[in-house]
């Protein structure tokens, strides 16, 4: 019986396909290894948005590769569809898969000679399961890649599992992909495609099927969520949609991914805010404050506007959780520019940020526009963001001090203790075990960066008495 693992690196929608190529490869019969380490094929679902995600993946390769010599590796995702060739050159690897083609891995998987290639369309055992005509690219070197024209792609499908993965209490739905923007930095939408939408009937569908199995919270995700359904006709939105899985499905709690800025509009806001089966947490990518940055990277706001939305956010849910983007040292950024960028995070009520160091990404308008930042002035500007995003966020959890909140317990436990979410993206440590995908009340009586090993003496264990549900102190964590 082949054995497989599956690692992910990147977004949520990677993790929503890294679980559908999941529950593919258990359909086709293959096994999920036990033990991470001693799979006889392991998958790796990649990022590109970053030199550092490309470095990541492939010394993840290297790894995989001294550890277990013999191991068949299969490299799929974003990565995959944009430098193939790097990939495939690597030790261990038989495979590339793009995004074009990932679909087919199973197929290939279970047509695996006993030496180890890979049996590739036009064999007469291969079945192409994605339908596209186009050529297919096929390597000359140690492994064969699977690639096709991205912008071939037709309607996103929906091809997740109705049930959710053992270790996921939180199954994130897939529900767009691709997008239609052109912002300069950006090498996503050369990877992923066209803005492509999942229709409205398959997601309801999908909702229902994953609350039958247990779900109590679905992560809507999405490339560029907030351009959901503008491709389809008749044509529907985010709005709509969220409308009707409150009102067709039993979902208790609807969480998004990441929104863009011009798509929190007060509507959507106040929809938002109407309903308590939807977490208070808005991730909205900012990338810089200063308005002259953001004309160079083709953004479609400006700061004072993007301000604006993140203050109809704090109007409408005090306690929610507001996290965003932000790159330091993007071609042109001028201690000036800089320091906008500090201004503006320093004076929004932001909980938490995602800094990423620019990067030139091949192909991009941002590669080409000359001499890039020295890299240590790059560093130190991202430790700087780093270290305001952490002051944002500790005072956020010092906030929420003796605030009890709606907390989902995770699979995530130590000796004594159980990690819990909240709906305003806490994570927070409740004394004893609980079972995972259960929800509890909790009152947060203290706030830490780290815990000091897997000992948890903090709090009371649960307390039944007084609530539909069980209610506990909390430790309140730095997220990880």
């Amino acid at each position: 019986m082949t054995t497989f693992s599956i690692q992910n690196f990147g977004c949520r929608a990677t993790e929503a396909d890294a679980a559908s190529l999941r529950e593919r490869l258990l359909a086709k019969g293959l096994t999920l290894s036990a033990d991470e380490g001693a799979a006889d094929v392991f998958v790796l679902n990649t990022c590109t948005v970053t030199a550092a995600a490309d470095a990541q993946a492939r010394e993840a390769v290297r790894k995989i590769h001294r550890a277990s010599p013999s191991a068949r590796i299969v490299v799929a995702g974003c990565y995959a569809q944009r430098a193939p060739e790097e990939l495939a050159a690597l030790p261990g690897v038989i495979l590339v898969a793009g995004n074009s083609h990932i679909a087919e891995i199973p197929e290939v998987l279970v047509a695996l000679g006993t030496a180890g290639t890979p049996v590739l369309p036009g064999d007469s055992n291969f079945v192409s399961l994605s339908g596209i005509a186009e050529p297919m690219s096929l390597a000359r070197g140690p492994a064969k890649i699977l690639t096709g024209d991205i912008f071939a792609q037709g309607a996103l499908s929906s091809s997740l599992s109705s049930i959710p993965s053992a270790d996921r209490t939180r199954p994130i739905l897939k529900i767009q992909d691709g997008c239609n923007h052109r912002c300069s930095y950006c090498v996503i939408p050369f990877v992923r495609g066209r803005s492509r939408s999942l229709l409205p009937d398959a997601v309801a569908e999908q909702v229902r099927r994953f609350v039958s199995s247990g779900a109590k919270e679905i992560v809507l995700s999405g490339i560029n969520l907030g351009s959901y359904g503008r491709d389809l006709s008749p044509r529907a939105d985010l709005a709509g949609l969220v409308q009707r899985i409150l009102a067709e499905t039993a979902l208790e709690r609807l969480r998004f991914s990441s929104i863009e800025p011009q798509d929190l509009t007060r509507d959507f806001v106040s929809l938002a805010a109407s309903s308590e089966r939807i977490a208070p947490h808005f991730h909205v990518p900012l990338q810089s404050g200063s308005d002259r940055i953001l004309r160079a990277m083709h953004r479609w706001y400006r700061a004072e506007h993007y301000a604006e939305r993140i203050g109809l956010i704090r109007e409408a849910l005090p306690q929610a959780a507001i996290g965003a983007d932000v790159i330091a040292g993007f071609p042109g950024e001028t201690d000036e520019d800089f320091a906008r960028t500090l201004e503006l995070i320093e004076r929004l009520p932001f909980t938490y940020l995602h800094v990423f160091s620019f990067s030139p990404r091949p192909g991009t308008e941002a590669a080409q526009l000359g001499s890039p930042l020295r890299e240590p002035l790059i560093h130190e500007r991202a430790r700087t963001l780093r270290a305001l995003g952490a002051k944002k966020a500790a005072a956020f959890r010092r906030s929420q001090s003796s605030r009890w909140e709606k907390a989902l317990t995770l699979n995530r436990k130590g000796k004594d203790w159980t990690e819990c979410l909240t709906g305003n993206y806490l994570s927070v440590r409740i004394a004893g075990w609980a079972p995972a995908n259960s929800w509890c009340r909790v009152r947060i009586t203290e706030c830490v960066e780290e815990l000091a090993g897997a000992e948890f003496s903090s709090g009371r264990a649960f307390d039944r008495e007084g609530s539909n549900a069980p209610q506990a102190d909390a430790v309140a964590l730095t997220r990880r």
